[in-house]
């Protein structure tokens, strides 16, 4: 991909997402966290959910 085509594409993404409702993108940002937590379960186990769980009974 040459640098004009990259630059049209990211150019393209940005355009498309500022054009989208903030409902939608509240919305996105929640999925991203949903999916976050679920990404570090997947690739390191027990261990971040033990961790989270120990913090927050300190609170």
């Amino acid at each position: 991909m040459s640098g004009n085509d990259y630059l049209k594409f990211m150019t393209e993404q940005v355009v498309s997402y500022m054009e989208l409702p903030s409902e939608e993108k509240r919305k996105r940002k929640e999925a991203q966290k949903r999916d976050a937590s679920l990404y570090a379960n997947k690739w390191l186990g027990m261990l971040p959910f033990t961790l989270k769980i120990i913090f927050h009974k300190g609170e």
